[in-house]
């Protein structure tokens, strides 16, 4: 648990499966009032909206599509007057989709990878920044990956290139961000396996060969992301922004 977080308000995108549902279990564990964004995973963010309510917190589910402008925006609405207020903003949400090669790869898939992983980060960015500002010190983090320093696997060139996007995107905003006292940051995860994604995309053979490179020799869980998350979120007043913190076991080839 971390003090520093009990009764802020908390929005998580895509907080209802994965990683997601691991950050947000971690944050309500913390005394924040969440606001979870869900695509598919309704049944998930009700029960995590009851777990809240059961220790006294506010929660909400929100059902949004973040790829359009219009219902990113309705989302951090909501999420502020159900919340009262937004302290703390972390842009989960995103997806591999599938996988292409270069010689595969249409315009229309491109476009969609990238309006799902980067494109909803700047909406729903753009949307909550005058509410953080309103606080002396806010804080946003970012889920990018090892995928964006290394390349990925094959077949992951769009999503690799967005992810690569995301770190500098952080960069940029906590540049820009900086004077209203929001700080701006990122986690990079490896390979995370118990999750939809690698459950979907990444075969046994292919995490095994990969556990095999890892100096640590496991592959990382949804667990080892939250706690990262945590702790860059609750930095809210502190002096770390602009950083991306690499959650890989210590594979540190870019």
């Amino acid at each position: 648990m971390n003090e520093k977080l009990a009764g802020k308000n908390v929005l998580i995108t895509a907080g209802a499966q994965g990683i997601g549902e691991s950050i947000t279990r971690h944050f309500i564990d913390s005394g924040a009032n969440v606001a979870i964004h869900y695509f598919s995973s309704a049944d998930t963010a009700n029960q995590l909206v009851a777990y809240a309510q059961g220790k006294g917190q506010k929660a909400v589910a929100i059902a949004a599509d973040l790829t359009d402008e219009a219902e990113a925006l309705a989302m951090v609405e909501q999420t502020v007057e159900a919340l009262g207020g937004l302290n703390i903003l972390i842009n989960n949400a995103g997806s591999l989709v599938a996988r292409k090669l270069l010689h595969e790869m249409e315009a229309a898939f491109w476009h969609k990878v990238m309006d799902i992983n980067l494109t909803s980060m700047m909406f729903v960015s753009r949307a909550a920044a005058p509410y953080l500002a309103k606080h002396e010190s806010s804080s946003i983090v970012n889920l990018a990956s090892l995928a964006g320093r290394k390349g990925g696997h094959p077949g992951s060139l769009v999503y690799a290139t967005s992810k690569g996007a995301i770190l500098t995107f952080t960069r940029a905003l906590s540049t820009e961000l900086g004077p209203q006292g929001t700080r701006v940051n990122a986690v990079a995860p490896g390979l995370i396996l118990g999750t939809s994604f690698h459950n979907t995309h990444t075969t046994k053979e292919s995490a095994d060969q990969t556990i095999a490179g890892i100096p640590i020799q496991r592959a990382g869980n949804a667990d080892d992301v939250a706690r990262a998350v945590e702790f860059l979120a609750a930095e809210y007043d502190g002096f770390i922004t602009g950083a991306t913190l690499d959650i890989n076991g210590g594979v540190y080839a870019c």
